[in-house]
């Protein structure tokens, strides 16, 4: 979905500049999250959102 979306260098190296970790997410990073959820290790967790976005929602990196 990402290559369709950024597909163009230039927005993509834009996209990639406001995240402060500097990367998209990868899929096994989500499915490892959701795999946790999931399991036994997650059973005291309740109610709560797991935000996997690189930090972006920390604030804005802008690209120099």
């Amino acid at each position: 979905m990402g290559e369709r979306l950024f597909g163009a260098e230039e927005i993509k190296k834009f996209s990639l500049g406001l995240h402060p970790i500097g990367r998209f997410g990868r899929p096994m990073e989500v499915a490892e999250a959701v795999l946790w959820m999931c399991s036994e290790r997650a059973s005291f967790m309740t109610g709560q959102s797991l935000v996997l976005d690189g930090g972006f929602l920390a604030g804005p990196n802008v690209p120099g």
